[in-house]
């Protein structure tokens, strides 16, 4: 092992023993509100960094990066569609659903709001939509083991291709989230979240900035003559969001697709609880402000670290090694004696924060789902608190014994993980919390159908192959499923729903007190 790995080295163990240390301190929860919303005691900062960080993952630094550098400017309708889906979210959602979710009997899960909102006395939505959180949380949580994985192999193996360092990296990432997320539960998670959000922000920011003065600095002395350089026989096209690399214009499936990210804010279970945590109406506010500002700044750093890099690394990356466009750029940029190699080593490390916040998110709602909503409030209904945080802690271990299965592959894509699960997400929650939340007559009928019909659409369009050589019908169509499964999902539970008996007169009632109450 060199000098410069063990530096490197150095810096992720003193990173990774902070975070266990602050899961450690934050692990006295006396009962489920405790461990699985924190008291709903977030401040404004904790709240919109520990949203945004969780939301963001190694997608942020490695995805959508590698995914620029390989196609251009194209990709970043992609960060379009989640900066104005960031920014919807915040303003329709986040103060709404913090009012709703404690008003309909302090509910303490997405699924639980559903249940008590539609006062669904035989836990059908409960249960639906607990199953669908399983499910996509463990691809999801896969994805981020991936990440962690590829990081790994990279720094502290001989590539993406070394096998052996790519399952070192895994057992590493998912043991240590595992242990903090066990530990601490939902302060632990919002409070490493917070430190996360802070340094991948600094490393997102600062990357692309050094980047861009030592290859305007060097013999190209541009970026785009050294994107030329670097293999790009289009610069425009590759700089243009109408054109691909290669000249040819961008399709209206690639548009819609891109901007469509934005859809799956409104249905992330992991985003919409730290709504739920928030301590104060006017505490909302200022997280939004601070969220909305962190997401223009890291979205827009990832967006020109993939047009910086393909000019600046001294290698062309392919399509099997894009994604760790960050790591070979952070590696370049800080070569030399053992204090730049640390400050690189700290900045690595800030992948691994995009990792861990949003990978320790999606195993404690899925605890929450498992305890609060299957378990105790389904299985056994008079459960004990002790006995109903047992449950969630070993539902935390097998979701991630599942996502470290799925993970285990090393061409597993990060990217296309995130974006099935977000897919997911979007489609079977979005349209339900969004008409939960404005439109009073919806009801349990809608409800259920709508999510059936997002959770069914997304299997179909991205996972059954109708087509030769296995080809899915997203794959075939070129659009994204989240566009398709939200709009169809959004149809028919407003048609059900209007073809079904209106909700009682307390969900009515239940309703417009959620407009007047101040909280």
């Amino acid at each position: 092992m060199s000098t410069n790995t063990i530096i490197v080295l150095v810096a992720f163990v003193i990173y990774m023993g902070m975070m266990i240390l602050i899961g450690a301190l934050n692990s006295k929860n006396s009962n489920n509100e405790d461990y699985f919303l924190g008291g709903r005691g977030l401040s404004s900062w904790t709240a919109a960094l520990s949203a945004q960080a969780s939301d963001m993952s190694g997608w942020l630094l490695m995805g959508l990066p590698g995914a620029i550098y390989l196609a251009g400017s194209g990709e970043m309708w992609i960060a379009i569609g989640l900066l104005i889906g960031t920014v919807l979210n915040w303003m329709l959602v986040a103060r709404r659903l913090r009012k709703y979710t404690i008003v309909a009997n302090n509910s303490l899960t997405i699924p639980s709001f559903f249940e008590n909102r539609f006062k669904d006395k035989k836990g059908v939505l409960k249960v639906v939509a607990s199953i669908v959180i399983i499910v996509f949380f463990a691809v999801y949580t896969a994805s981020a083991f991936s990440a962690g994985a590829k990081l790994f192999a990279n720094v502290f193996g001989k590539g993406a291709d070394d096998n052996t360092a790519y399952m070192v990296g895994l057992i590493v990432a998912a043991v240590v989230i595992l242990v903090y997320t066990l530990l601490g539960g939902f302060k632990a998670v919002c409070y490493t979240d917070f430190i996360q959000g802070m340094l991948m922000l600094i490393a997102i920011l600062a990357v692309p900035i050094l980047a861009y003065f030592v290859t305007v600095q060097g013999d190209a002395g541009s970026v785009s003559k050294a994107v030329a350089q670097h293999g790009v026989e289009n610069p425009a096209g590759f700089f243009s969001l109408v054109k691909n690399a290669d000249g040819s214009p961008i399709t209206w499936q690639s548009v819609i697709s891109g901007l469509g990210w934005g859809l799956g804010y409104f249905g992330m279970p992991h985003i919409l609880v730290r709504f739920m945590a928030i301590k104060s109406d006017k505490e909302v506010k200022k997280s939004r402000t601070i969220a909305i500002i962190w997401v223009i700044l890291s979205l827009g750093a990832a967006c020109l670290l993939g047009l910086i890099a393909r000019g600046y690394l001294s290698e062309t990356l392919t399509e099997s090694n894009s994604e760790t466009v960050f790591i070979r750029c952070i590696q370049q940029l800080f070569d030399g004696n053992f204090v730049l190699v640390f400050i690189g080593g700290i900045f690595l490390c800030g992948i691994l924060a995009a990792i861990m916040s949003t990978a320790d998110s999606q195993l404690l709602v899925t605890a929450s789902s498992v305890s609060e909503d299957m378990y105790k409030g389904t299985i056994k209904k008079d459960a004990s608190e002790k006995s109903a945080l047992l449950v969630g802690r070993i539902a935390v271990v097998v979701v991630a014994i599942i996502a470290f299965v799925i993970a285990i592959d090393p061409n597993s894509s990060v990217m296309k993980l995130v974006s099935d699960a977000w897919a997911g997400f979007g489609a079977a929650f979005g349209p339900v919390i969004l008409l939960s939340l404005f439109w009073k007559r919806f009801n349990l009928a809608g409800a259920v159908a709508g999510m059936v019909v997002g959770f069914v659409t997304i299997v179909i369009w991205d996972y059954i192959p109708f087509f030769e050589e296995g080809a899915t019908i997203g794959a075939k169509t070129g659009v994204y499923s989240l566009v398709v499964g939200f709009a169809l999902a959004l149809i028919v539970a407003v048609i059900v729903t209007l073809v079904t008996k209106a909700p009682s007169k307390e969900i009515e009632t239940e309703f417009e007190k959620v407009k007047k109450v101040e909280i």
